[in-house]
This record gives structure tokens, C-alpha cells and sequence, in this order.
């Protein structure tokens, strides 16, 4: 125990029964006492719990604050005799002050407390010394701390015997923080906080809780006004609307995933399969009587990992699962960052699902945000009554397309805060890879604002240096320490180098959404097949910027959202039209150099537009064209994971070589794609509604070839025309190679031809 001096105290400080001598020279100045009476002291562990005082004769004094008590002894912990009782203290009346009798060192104690209705005895939290390493709050403060989460927020330690919870806050331009929560009845006055005035850091070590209670901090702000605040490191939180932060149960999720997470380490990602299911798992299926209720983590093991195993796909990415208060918002709006959204269920059934995914093979991505939040008054903004995670200037710290707030990635605490965010989720979760949104507002100044509306950086230029500095240590950080994961960007702009590694002066992604290809294959595919012809250079202009970045081929949620219509309603014609071309463009895409991505409901070719707060349009499978679509997507997945020459050599030059991208008049295309032993898969796509009998195309080896797949097959929906499964090649050069066959094209389709040794 920290020795003190006594203070002065002023007349009628203190009233009530005296113990042993008066209490009055152990009681702290008026003001001092009611400042910890009412909770705002800056510094009450400096005067509350077990401490000496005086120099030339020490005594042994215990204070306390205990609202609504009306009587306070002391017990030794050990014997647990009544050593002495404490007295309240006039004017500041929750306070409670004593001498300890006979007794000059601190010893082990508990106080027996007495309420009206009822007597507990605690242990004091006052009495339990500092938990914080000096080692971590070094990292945090430096903007180097990847496991902030171990001892921010709310972590279970067992101190001197007793199992309680260690709470910790970065608040360091507030007044004063205390805990406000369940089990003090919300009263800011029982638990005050201890400052680290170094690190900016409040904690209190509170015994005797059980998890699960509700809770937050209060705050008193350099203006002396208070605020509510739930904890940025919460693991777990309450719904609105009052979004309290919820102390996380103690037992640990074991794990049975080993094989897959060795498995993922040795993975190169770039030279695998990669096609990924993208879910918003809030609507991806409803349940209840009126079809509205959310379903669970068990539900969607027992029905969503079969569909994706069955489907196929190598991935499924999860819109953003961290909390979120708006559902409107599709979590890209996050209030608990550390807190796996409570709509689904707890953070043990989270990890859950990860591990049965895992089981079966299958990896997890988790859209992530760090490009903003939300301005909700229980959140960060305004955090300890100072812009302490945004940006100070509102040019730089508010976004005006979203009303969010933008973090400060100059600040050092804000960086450890991000960057054990992604580790989080990496770590505890055994997330796959992340995708980070909204790439392209982090990196300019100017996004979405107009001249005169941001300014530029140190250098003159419109780019934010220091998220460019954040990300390039992110994803540096992220690699070296967590093998075998993807770290995806969601960029929209020709920025360079956004996959490229950070030695030779890149981002430092694994990957990048190829926005481009989206863009202008989707405005091809809505185009009237008689005037396609005009538009051919949509679909191969891709090809001309390929190998500058990694890319993921991308049809998301953003494209069937807001007016833009379902990928199946943009496409003109019949429904035999519509079907045909999203089959032949599904089959130009998985056949494209890049990894793939599909926004679910596109698999079976849903026909409205996603909402967020229905079930996908499940009754459609009852009907062939959908069912047929659903099984082309499936066959492609098959397809694409047992021909390396569609993914090996994704991202080189060797990988692909154009048969025909000139056939204009046609709108035929015509490709091969290449393993790294040079065993070809050729591929062709007729983007009319004719049939072209008689069409040849280039072979860039002799021999026969299978038609390893056609959409126009009945299987599909189609009408079988084709190849009656074979072509043989003939040693006639045709479009830059020595052999050639002559085919028949299906109308709006796309086969694919693999050679049979």
C-alpha cells in the first residue's frame, strides 16, 4: 500500500459515530470528499481502499464509496473477524472513512456491507493494485499493439485468489471514467477509475463477477459534463436501443479446425482455386411464422455450409458480422468493432460456424471497415469529450456521402486500435483473409469533395499519407503473422499498386476487386445483342490491365442493390435470353484470369433486387430455369477446381492467350487459359442468339478435345447444341496457332474444350 499524508480537514467534515479516535484526521478536505463521493475525483485510488497515513505516528485507514449503505465494517480476510467499522462522511455521505485499531500494516480485507434490505460482503475493489504492463501500453501508445484486446476493455484475471474482471479504457483527455453497469445499479459514483496519466489509460479491477453483465463507462469530459460511452474493445453487446457493452463469459471455444489451419499456411493463394459465396447472413435465409426472424450460427451450419459445399465455392466472405446499430446500414456502419453482431447469436457460435466451415474445407473472409463510423452517441466519436478516434479536422474527419466520421490514422493509439482489430478477428476468430471496404475514401483527400472542401497533404498532393502508411503496416503485420490468409481490397480507382508488396513501394494486398471488369462486362451484358458488336471492347478491354494488380473478379452485393436491378433483370429479351447470357457470362467469368466472387441470390438467378431485411426468393428453385442456373454454377465451380490451367497462373501473362478478340461482328470470343505445364483449356463464347455453325477456332496443341462443359446443354435450360461432347483438332494454323477444329457455336453460350490425353 502506497503511504500518504494526512490532509487537512475542514470543520464539520464529518459526522456520525466516532471509531477510536475521530475519523476527522483520516478523512479527506471537503472538496477532495465529495469529488469521490459523486465520482468525479481524477485520482481515487490515491485516497479510497487501505492506506497509511501519517509520517510520525502511521495509522491505517480504509475509505470507501457505497452508495445507498448504511453501515460499513471491516473484516479480516483471513479470520473473517470484524477488524473495525467505517463512518459516513457529512456532505459526501457515500463515503465512508475509518481507522484501523491496533493494526499499522495493510493486511487482507473485506467489507461487510449493510442496505436496507439486505447485507453483502465484498471484496474491495480499491484494495487490488495495477494489472496494465508496461510493455503493452509502450505498443499501444507507439501504434504498434496487435493484441490490445488482452487488456482493453473487459478481461478476466484471478488476482490473489479472486476471479473478477480487469476494465480498461483509452480516455485521456477525460476528467474522470467510472465502470456504470449492472451490478453497481448504474451509479457512476461506486467505480471510479484509475488513471495511467503516461498512456492515457483508465482501469479497475473489479471482483466477483460472473459474465455477461451489462455495462459502460461513464465519462466526465475537460468541460465537466458527463457522458455514457460502451466500451470500444466490448466483446459483446446489447441491442438497441441502449447498446450496452456486455462482459464476455469465461470459457474458451476449443477448437477442431488444426488440419485446415495447417493446411491454409502452406496455400499460395494466388496459384489456387479461389471462388467465393458472398453472404448477408441477415438475409441470406429468414425463419418464424412471418419469415422475418434472423437465423442463427447452428442454422447456418446446418444449411448454409451444405449449400456452399454443394455450390462448390472454395470461400464464402460474410458482409460485415462485427456490431452495427442501423440494419439499414449492412454493418458496414460499425459501432462494436471487437463485438460479433448479437443478431445471429454469441461470439462462441460465431467461432462455431468458422470451425464446422473449416471441417469441410471451406474458408471464411470477413468484409472489415476501417474506413469509418458512425456518429451514435454510445459509440466513438466525441469519445472522451475531444475527437479522440476521428480526425480533429472536419475536412479530414467527417465523410460527407455517409454522415460517418473518419478515423485519425495519424494517431498512434488510434493505429494499435485498427490493427488489433484485424488481429482480432484473424486470431481469435481464425478468420481466412479480410476485405477491407471502401478502400478508395481512405486513400484520397478529395473523395467525394468538391475544390475548396479538403486540403492537401504535407507534399501538396491529394493523397492521405498516413492511411497509406497504415495499410502498407497492416498488411505487413498481418502476412508475417498470420500465414496463409487473404488481405483484400475493395478499390475503385486506377490507383497503383494496391496488390503490390510494400518493399516495392505497394499497398501491400493480396488482392484487389477488379471493379473495372464489373463495370463494363455488366454494361456489355445489358445491351441488346444486335448491338453488342459495337460495344466488343467491353468484355476484352480487362485483358489490357490483367497483370497490373491481383485481381478478384467481382459481382457483389453492391450491384443488385438500389435501382440497379438484379444481374438476371439486366439483361434484355425473353426470359430465354436472359437465362442463356447470365449462363454464357457466368462461364466467360470463371474462365477470365482473376479469383471469382458472386453475391448469393446470383447462383440461381434471383429476379428482384437484394434486400437486406427479407430471405432471398428461395420459392424460385421450384422452377427448372433457376434450379438449371443454380446446377451451371455448381458444374463451374467443380469445373474451375479441377483444371489448373483456370487458376494456376492467374496472375501471369503465360496464363492466357487470346484465340479471337476481334470478331466484332459475331460478338465471339474466344480464349486459352494455361496450367504452369502449358495443358490448355480453350474456351469460346457466343454472346448473340445465333447459331454459328461451321466456326473455327485456333487449338494450340493437336489431339482430341472434350467439351467439358456447354451452357447451352439441357441440363442447363439450353437446347444442346453443340459438339456431341468432342472435337478433333486439324493441322491447319488458325488465329496465331498450328491446329485448328471446326465447331458449332450454341447460341448465347460458352463452352469449354479440354484436351484428352
Amino acid at each position: 500500500m502506497k503511504q500518504e499524508m494526512s490532509e487537512p480537514v475542514t470543520e464539520n467534515a464529518v459526522s456520525g459515530e466516532s471509531i477510536g479516535n475521530t475519523p476527522n484526521d483520516v478523512c479527506p478536505e471537503y472538496g477532495c470528499a465529495r469529488a469521490l463521493a459523486e465520482g468525479r475525483h481524477g485520482d481515487p485510488f490515491s485516497w479510497l481502499g487501505m492506506h497509511v497515513v501519517g509520517s510520525e505516528k502511521p495509522t491505517l485507514v480504509v475509505r470507501a464509496v457505497l452508495p445507498g449503505a448504511t453501515k460499513v465494517d471491516v473484516l479480516d480476510k483471513k479470520t473473517g473477524k470484524k477488524v473495525a467499522s467505517l463512518a459516513a462522511v457529512s456532505g459526501a455521505e457515500p463515503l465512508f472513512v475509518g481507522k484501523m485499531p491496533r493494526r499499522v500494516k495493510p493486511f487482507p480485507y473485506l467489507l461487510q456491507v449493510s442496505y436496507p434490505a439486505a447485507e453483502h460482503t465484498v471484496s474491495d475493489p480499491y484494495a487490488f493494485s495495477s494489472l496494465l504492463n508496461d510493455d503493452d501500453t509502450y505498443l499501444f501508445n507507439e501504434g504498434r499493439q496487435q493484441q490490445a484486446w488482452h487488456f482493453l476493455g473487459a478481461n478476466w484475471h484471478e488476482v490473489d485468489g479472486e476471479l473478477g474482471i480487469q476494465f480498461c479504457v483509452w480516455a485521456p483527455n477525460a476528467q474522470s471514467v467510472s465502470v456504470v453497469a449492472d451490478f453497481n445499479c448504474w451509479d457512476k459514483r461506486r467505480h471510479s477509475m484509475r488513471k495511467h496519466p503516461a498512456s492515457g489509460i483508465w482501469e479497475i479491477f473489479i471482483p466477483g463477477l460472473v459474465g455477461l453483465e451489462h455495462y459502460k463507462f461513464a465519462i466526465q469530459t475537460a468541460g465537466g459534463g458527463w457522458h455514457e460511452k460502451a466500451d470500444p474493445y466490448a466483446r459483446s453487446m446489447e441491442p438497441p436501443p441502449y447498446n450496452a457493452s456486455i462482459v464476455p463469459p469465461r470459457e474458451q471455444w476449443q477448437w477442431h479446425d488444426s488440419q485446415w489451419m495447417k493446411r491454409r499456411a502452406k496455400t499460395a493463394w494466388h496459384q489456387a482455386p479461389v471462388s467465393i459465396y458472398e453472404v448477408h447472413l441477415g438475409s441470406w435465409r429468414r425463419k418464424g411464422d412471418d419469415g422475418r426472424d434472423y437465423i442463427s450460427y447452428q442454422d447456418a451450419v446446418s444449411h448454409l455450409i451444405p449449400y456452399v459445399k454443394e455450390l462448390g465455392f472454395t470461400h464464402v466472405e460474410f458482409m460485415p458480422l462485427s456490431e452495427f446499430p442501423f440494419d439499414g446500414s449492412w454493418g458496414y456502419q460499425p459501432v462494436g468493432m471487437y463485438a460479433p453482431t448479437y443478431r445471429f447469436g454469441d461470439a462462441a457460435g460465431l467461432k462455431m460456424m468458422i470451425d464446422a466451415f473449416h471441417q469441410e474445407g471451406i474458408g471464411v473472409l470477413l468484409d472489415w471497415v476501417p474506413a469509418h463510423f458512425p456518429k451514435d452517441p454510445h459509440g466513438l466519436g466525441n469519445f472522451d469529450g475531444t475527437c479522440l478516434y476521428e480526425h480533429q479536422d472536419p475536412q479530414r474527419g467527417s465523410h460527407p456521402d455517409w454522415d460517418t466520421l473518419i478515423y485519425n490514422y495519424g494517431r498512434k493509439e488510434v493505429q494499435s486500435f485498427l490493427l488489433s482489430n484485424a488481429c482480432y478477428w484473424l486470431q481469435e476468430f481464425h478468420i481466412d483473409g479480410l476485405r477491407l471496404d471502401a478502400v478508395s475514401s481512405m486513400l484520397y483527400l478529395d473523395y467525394s469533395r468538391k475544390a475548396g472542401e479538403w486540403s492537401p497533404n504535407k507534399f501538396g498532393g491529394r493523397e492521405n499519407l498516413e492511411a497509406i502508411e497504415l495499410l502498407q503496416e497492416l498488411n505487413t503485420r498481418l502476412y508475417a503473422s498470420y500465414p496463409g490468409i487473404m488481405m483484400i481490397a475493395e478499390e475503385s480507382t486506377a490507383w497503383g499498386g494496391v496488390s503490390r508488396a510494400v518493399s516495392a513501394g505497394g499497398l501491400g494486398f493480396g488482392f484487389k476487386w477488379n471493379m473495372g471488369w464489373m463495370h463494363d462486362t455488366l454494361c456489355y451484358l445489358g445491351r441488346d445483342p444486335v448491338h453488342r458488336s459495337f460495344h466488343h471492347h467491353e468484355m476484352t478491354f480487362s485483358m489490357v490491365y490483367a497483370y497490373t494488380e491481383q485481381f478478384i473478379l467481382s459481382l457483389s452485393h453492391d450491384e443488385v442493390v438500389h435501382g440497379k436491378r438484379a444481374l438476371l433483370e439486366k439483361i434484355p429479351g425473353d426470359d430465354w435470353q436472359k437465362f442463356a447470357t447470365l449462363r454464357a457470362y457466368y462461364g466467360f467469368m470463371w474462365a477470365h484470369p482473376g479469383k471469382k466472387l458472386l453475391f448469393m441470390g446470383n447462383e440461381f438467378a434471383q429476379r428482384r433486387e437484394w434486400q437486406h431485411d427479407y430471405s432471398l426468393d428461395w420459392h424460385l428453385l421450384q422452377y427448372a430455369p433457376h434450379q438449371q442456373m443454380k446446377q451451371w454454377v455448381a458444374d463451374l465451380n467443380h469445373a474451375y477446381t479441377e483444371l489448373p490451367p483456370l487458376w494456376q497462373c492467374d496472375m501471369e501473362g503465360s496464363g492466357f492467350a487470346w484465340l479471337d478478340c476481334t470478331d466484332v461482328g459475331n460478338s465471339v470470343l474466344a480464349f486459352c487459359r494455361f496450367d504452369a505445364k502449358g495443358r490448355p483449356v480453350v474456351v469460346v463464347c457466343n454472346f448473340t442468339p445465333t447459331v454459328r455453325e461451321g466456326y473455327r477456332i485456333g487449338l494450340p496443341q493437336g489431339g482430341h478435345y472434350r467439351e467439358r462443359l456447354n451452357s447451352d446443354s439441357h441440363f442447363y435450360g439450353g437446347a444442346d447444341v453443340g459438339n456431341s461432347g468432342t472435337i478433333v483438332s486439324e493441322y491447319q494454323p488458325w488465329q496465331g496457332m498450328k491446329h485448328s477444329a471446326v465447331i458449332t457455336l450454341p447460341p448465347l453460350a460458352t463452352l469449354y474444350f479440354t484436351l484428352e490425353n
